[in-house]
């Protein structure tokens, strides 16, 4: 048997052992991320740690840095991103998987649509969160409602000069398309 793989069996199918192994690859970058949440907690810090994968290698991590930052955007999330799209020199994660110690909040989903990652992987839950004194399940209860009924209220003026940066945009034969 070579080192961290099973040695193959007749009885045992090829490709069930390549699941047996990419779930474990799953668990250990799973796991990776939260042994960052928990240095981050013993530093004082928020529970909350991720790790970006490309192609079964890491290129990004990432730990809540909210406080010491002063910057309310500094989640795990947001942070392994911002690390990966720098190590990789792209703006787009197309074809890596983020993997985060707990759920991801309405800001870092927006974040991870915006990198376009392809899967997040995640251990605990908004509720676990919520029970440690986050406010995660509200803000994704709230992001469920409609703009008029959410706690921030949106308000939309000048529409007509709104939309001029768009048609500015579109006009542009060199404009980069996200």
């Amino acid at each position: 048997m070579e080192s961290g793989r099973v040695a193959l069996q007749p009885s045992r199918p090829a490709r069930s052992i390549a699941v047996v192994e990419e779930a474990a690859s799953h668990e250990r970058f799973l796991r990776l991320a939260i042994e960052l949440a928990e240095a981050r907690v013993r530093a004082g810090g928020g529970p909350f740690g991720a790790v970006v994968v490309r192609e079964g290698g890491i290129v990004g991590t990432g730990f809540n840095a909210v406080v010491p930052l002063g910057d309310p955007t500094a989640h795990a999330e947001v942070q392994a991103i911002r690390d990966a799209c720098a190590t990789l020199g792209a703006y787009r994660l197309d074809g890596c998987a983020l993997y985060a110690s707990c759920e991801p909040c309405p800001m870092c989903l927006g974040a991870i649509y915006w990198s376009r990652l392809g899967t997040v992987y995640f251990a605990g839950t908004r509720m676990d969160a919520a029970a440690a004194g986050f406010d995660d399940a509200r803000f994704h209860q709230d992001m469920a409602r409609s703009p008029a009924e959410r706690t921030i209220r949106l308000i939309r003026l000048l529409g007509d000069e709104g939309r001029r940066p768009f048609t500015l945009r579109l006009a542009k034969p060199d404009r980069v398309l996200y």
